[in-house]
């Protein structure tokens, strides 16, 4: 199987630091795989998110994601056009879910699908429906301060995947929740993926980790292990046991 996503000798140096947050990482994310991305505070785990995602253009390697379209190397494009591919082909959830607080819900999840040219009002009734998938039937007109921190992160991953992006990278998305609700949102994550979405999520939590496909553990910049599940911890059967 041809990867989805496929980085070679990514190194990236920021600025006034002599230290390389990546150091020659090489990795290939599968169609309709989950990842999980472990490792200590400073390891480089979200230095490669962002890298892969297009957010940050490497000091050296390539990032070549395969599109509708065919292959395109995100490390190669301008500002312009990264911001062109995150908008119609990736989605994104963080911690904190980076919504923006002065809009509901609804216009939260829209705002994504007018930014690729779709009128205002078939926006908000694709994203009124994409609320209702995930239980948020009801609460469109809320604002952030008006929702649950579960329900928060619910309107992030419907706005992660409104625009029908295959490829969604994941931030700590259960790190500011409480142990049941980061399940849950961790079960509408995964369900992304068997519905045939790729799911690239960063982690602390071995929980999280033990329900994806693979565990790839960084340290110091460089990839120190790369760990396929077994089918039952990919499932989270033996954490439910």
């Amino acid at each position: 199987m041809n990867p989805l996503l496929s980085a070679r000798d990514l190194t990236m140096v920021y600025p006034g630091s002599a230290t390389p947050a990546l150091d020659a990482v090489s990795l290939d994310v599968l169609p309709g795989e989950s990842v999980a991305v472990m490792g200590a505070s400073g390891s480089g785990k979200t230095t490669l998110l962002h890298v892969l995602a297009g957010i940050l253009r490497p000091t050296s390697g390539t990032v070549t994601l395969t599109t509708a379209g065919g292959p395109v190397g995100v490390h190669a494009l301008d500002d312009a056009a990264r911001s062109r591919l995150r908008r119609e082909e990736l989605g994104f959830v963080f911690q904190q879910g980076l919504l923006l607080d002065e809009l509901t819900a609804l216009e939260n999840v829209a705002v994504a699908r007018m930014l690729t040219g779709v009128p205002r009002a078939a926006a908000e009734a694709e994203a009124a429906q994409a609320l209702a998938s995930f239980g948020l039937a009801g609460l469109e007109q809320r604002r952030l301060g008006e929702l649950s921190g579960g329900q928060a992160q619910r309107v992030a991953i419907a706005r992660a995947q409104v625009n029908g992006a295959r490829l969604i990278f994941a931030d700590e998305p259960t790190g500011a929740l409480d142990s049941r609700t980061g399940a849950e949102v961790l079960d509408l994550l995964l369900a992304a993926v068997t519905q045939g979405r790729t799911l690239v999520v960063v982690t602390h939590d071995a929980h999280v980790a033990a329900r994806c496909d693979r565990i790839v553990t960084l340290a110091d910049g460089r990839i120190e292990d790369d760990a396929r599940q077994t089918s039952a911890a990919a499932r989270g059967t033996e954490a439910q046991a």
